[in-house]
Order: structure tokens, then sequence, then C-alpha cells
């Protein structure tokens, strides 16, 4: 019988310092198979192996008592509180208010113009019109950045933007202009 089966008929007894012995026991054991869970997941994930070690250590020995039948139960049952886990962030990640079907895209390479020329300026034209009644002061930075060739210190000034605050408005601005301009051009 190994130390982990016999810590685990204690804490079956009702000996609370067993959990305490076990984890030390096991938590290599349960990481190695924590990574090998998540070695399938999409990369830039953003849970880790330690985190979900420690989510599915509290859902194993959390408020109710478990019982396991031996070390071989036990890690079953750490595989399914790791598995249900995962499903339950996939399935976050998916609602629409985490962004649903939306897909991330780095946009620190990204330029607003992406064709030259008369046509491009005037979609982009366009593009900001609608983007001003979305969000009049967005719009306003594309316009003093884009057009004005100001720094987003200058521009952040102008409209009295934290610094910080123009610098996320304007990746949502070049974000959301790039997806406007791709439909029309």
């Amino acid at each position: 019988m190994s130390e982990v089966t016999r810590i685990l008929e204690r804490a079956e007894q009702g000996d609370a310092r067993a959990a305490a012995e076990l984890l030390p026991l096991v938590y290599d054991e349960l990481r190695k198979l924590a990574v090998h869970k998540m070695a399938n997941e999409p990369s830039g994930h953003t849970l880790q192996p330690t985190a979900l070690v420690h989510e599915a250590w509290l859902r194993l020995v959390g408020e109710a008592q478990p019982t396991f039948e031996n070390r071989g139960h036990f890690f079953s049952a750490a595989a399914e509180a790791m598995r249900r886990i995962l499903v339950e962030n996939a399935r976050r990640k998916h609602r629409v208010r985490h962004g649903g079907e939306l897909k991330r895209v780095d946009i620190t390479d990204l330029d607003v113009a992406l064709v030259e020329g008369d046509d491009a300026i005037l979609a982009v034209s366009e593009a900001l019109d609608r983007l001003a009644a979305l969000d009049p002061v967005a719009a306003e930075l594309i316009k003093l950045r884009f057009f004005g060739g100001l720094p987003n210190v200058e521009a952040a000034r102008i409209l009295g933007l934290a610094e910080r605050t123009s610098k996320r408005t304007w990746a949502y601005a070049r974000a959301w202009l790039l997806d406007e301009l791709k439909r029309t051009l």
C-alpha cells in the first residue's frame, strides 16, 4: 500500500491533517498531469498548469470530505477535475461577453492606411465618419494622429485624455478602422 493510499484512508476516517500531508506527496504528479492536460490547449491560453493544479486541489479536497479508494482513484478524480476546469474556462471564453468567436489581432505593427491613394483616403474618411457616430473621441484621436501626424502625448493633451487612455483608445480605434477598411476596400 502506497503512502498516498494510507493518507487517503486517514482523510476518509476524518483526519484533518491528512489533506495537508497529501499535497506535498502528490503535487509534482498533479503538475505533470496538468501540463499534459494543457499540452493540447491553444496557444495564448491564460490558465497556467500551477493554477490548474491549485483549482483542481480545491475542488478535490474543498468543503466536502472526499473519499478516495486508492491512489488511482485520487488521480482519476484529479484528472476529471482538471478536465472540467479546462472545459469551463473554454466555455467562458466563448461567451459573447468575453469576446465570443472574436479572434485576437496584434495591432502593434498595423498601419491604418493599408492602401495609398485617393480611394484609400476617402475610405478612411468615410470609416471615420462611422466611427465618430460610435465613439467621437476615438475618431478625433485618429484624425489628430493619422491626418495631423501628432504623437500620442500631444494628441492626448489636446483631447484632455490621460496618456494611457489615449494609447488604449488609439489601439481600439486602429483595430476598428482596420476592420472597417477590410470590409470596404
